[in-house]
């Protein structure tokens, strides 16, 4: 069906493509796998028409075609679900699937009642129940991610490109989504897969193609290829996880958290956090597994102090009880988060990375508060790039510019610049590939072993288990289970999630 042969792309004298060369068949899942960095996204983008400047041709059904524009390579037939979602925040779901491809009655006037009902429609097939009418902005990044399929399905392409498409989505939704790719691959069309879950591949992918450096190493079919070997392709080397030693006691209680509620934003009568209660324990790395909506971003947000109106109970850190009211109070408590979305919520992408690494702890830096000893902020980067080893051209790269697990890497940099007792990590590796995630699980444990006690939430169950020492279960805003991980199995944890 397509064939992009000899693909070269360069970004200011940094090759991210080199002659690669792709084939894509209909009626297949072709997977596309490489660490962050390694090209994926920008061949994606070459083909959905967003980057039109490159060397080598692109075959589309026997005949050479250039996009020059996501609308040429829409109206050829191709479709992109991006990684980053596409979507405008403050127009609602059904807006967001027709924008741009609205329709209209006799009158060329908006035929809203036709989109709503093809919306619901749409919604039905990616599973997501929710009214077309809903703004976006009010939705979690897993729903978002529903609506940015829903949006592709609703174009009818022949060529689906899906980058990262499950990367904030349930168990229960990704399998919703893997019967979506199973109709349209029976119909014809060819889906084109990038995912750094590799379990995931095997189940959905028919071929694969590896990406090194942005030069094509190895392809062949799913079947015939080990993990293992799959990874010493991505990596040029070989990985492995070790599972957490599981015999470590723990004596000093860091944190205590003692009933605590959250109420809904817009609900009275309806809690999205009840009766929450936990301990933490100095150098503990405590896991928290749950199904999207269990409540699990919420708890982390009500101990960072963001919902102070809206929560209840008691929060004791080192013994002393807090009243944290703000980010700023837990701060200063020893309190640091790293959010589920670091691209909105983690990072200023346009600034550099020493500046976002900087961010927590201007206080210190500033110079009779009239500028920043730019010598002190220097030593900070170099400091953590090295001990992180986030790979960056200079501490003076905009963060936008770097793979998702080095930007990963500088928000924990920005948040280990202020010596915090406790570090909140929510969703740490989503997004991330295999070896990246595999280098951020060495630096908590290292963490842990130093002391500071961790959160870890994760909705990967092989994460709470390659890296906790104890996890907790939610379910609709509830713990429902407290265990040691040497308890702890993949069934038991999905049940305790239902």
């Amino acid at each position: 069906m397509l064939i992009a042969n000899n693909i070269s792309k360069s970004f200011a004298g940094v090759q991210a493509l080199s002659s690669v060369h792709l084939s894509l068949q209909p009626g297949m899942v072709h997977a596309i796998i490489g660490e962050n960095g390694a090209g994926k996204s920008t061949l994606m983008k070459i083909l959905s028409g967003v980057i039109h400047n490159y060397e080598g041709q692109i075959v589309l059904n026997e005949k050479p075609v250039q996009f020059n524009s996501t609308r040429d390579a829409e109206a050829a037939g191709i479709a992109m679900i991006h990684q980053e979602l596409n979507l405008v925040p403050q127009l609602s779901i059904a807006e967001n699937i027709f924008l741009g491809r609205e329709i209209t009655d006799s009158f060329g006037m908006l035929a809203d009642k036709t989109m709503h009902e093809r919306s619901v429609e749409l919604l039905a097939r990616v599973g997501l129940g929710v009214d077309p009418a809903t703004k976006v902005e009010t939705l979690k990044v897993g729903q978002q991610q529903l609506v940015e399929i829903a949006k592709a399905l609703h174009t009818k392409a022949s060529i689906i490109i899906m980058d990262e498409p499950t990367s904030a989505l349930s168990d229960t939704e990704i399998a919703t989504l893997f019967t979506c790719i199973h109709e349209l691959t029976a119909a014809g069309a060819t889906i084109v897969y990038i995912s750094h879950k590799l379990q995931e591949l095997y189940t959905i992918a028919n071929t694969y193609v590896v990406l090194r450096d942005g030069v094509t190493v190895a392809r062949g079919d799913m079947k015939d290829i080990a993990e293992a070997d799959l990874i010493a392709q991505m990596s040029g080397r070989n990985t492995k996880n070790e599972k957490i030693n599981t015999t470590k006691k723990f004596d000093t209680v860091l944190l205590e958290v003692d009933d605590l509620y959250l109420k809904h934003a817009t609900l009275p009568n309806k809690n999205l956090l009840s009766s929450i209660s936990f301990k933490v324990y100095q150098g503990e790395i405590l896991g928290i597994y749950g199904l999207m909506g269990a409540g699990r971003t919420e708890l982390m947000e009500c101990l960072f102090g963001l919902h102070p109106k809206r929560s209840s109970g008691s929060i004791v850190v080192a013994g002393k009880k807090l009243n944290i009211t703000s980010p700023t109070a837990a701060i200063a408590a020893g309190m640091a988060l790293v959010p589920e979305d670091r691209k909105t919520e983690g990072l200023l992408l346009d600034n550099t990375v020493r500046s976002n690494m900087s961010l927590t702890v201007l206080d210190t830096l500033e110079k009779l508060g009239l500028y920043i000893d730019t010598k002190s902020e220097k030593e900070l980067s170099k400091k953590f790039i090295s001990e992180l080893s986030i790979k960056t051209a200079s501490d003076t790269t905009l963060a936008k510019n770097l793979s998702g697990g080095n930007q990963q890497k500088i928000v924990l940099a920005k948040w280990l610049a202020t010596h915090p007792t406790l570090l909140l990590l929510d969703e740490p590796t989503r997004g991330i590939d295999v070896n990246a995630k595999a280098e951020i699980y060495a630096l908590i444990k290292s963490l842990a072993v130093k002391g500071l006690s961790v959160v870890l939430v994760s909705s990967e169950i092989p994460e709470i288990m390659a890296v906790s020492d104890r996890v907790l279960v939610m379910a609709n805003g509830k713990l429902t289970a407290n265990m040691p991980i040497s308890e702890a199995n993949e069934s038991l944890l999905l049940m305790k999630a239902l």
